[in-house]
């Protein structure tokens, strides 16, 4: 598998930016993270992802209040 040493999968993904494996999918199908898919498997190049998570900030926005 030294092929595909240069990536990660979905699910160490998530473990590296600490959110769920789902909201990396989401980011991925915004195009807010390039990622490639191979096999009904998406992966993202290492390089790629610690450049985004350089800069990834998992905290939620700032919520609605009423005044």
């Amino acid at each position: 598998m030294t092929d595909f040493d240069d990536y990660a999968t979905v699910k160490e993904a998530a473990e590296r930016l600490n959110i769920h494996p789902e909201s990396v999918r989401r980011l991925i199908r915004k195009g807010k993270l390039p990622a490639r898919k191979f096999a009904n498997t998406w992966l993202i190049e290492r390089d790629v992802l610690e450049q985004f998570a350089s800069h990834y900030d998992p905290r939620p926005g700032n919520k609605a209040t009423l005044l």
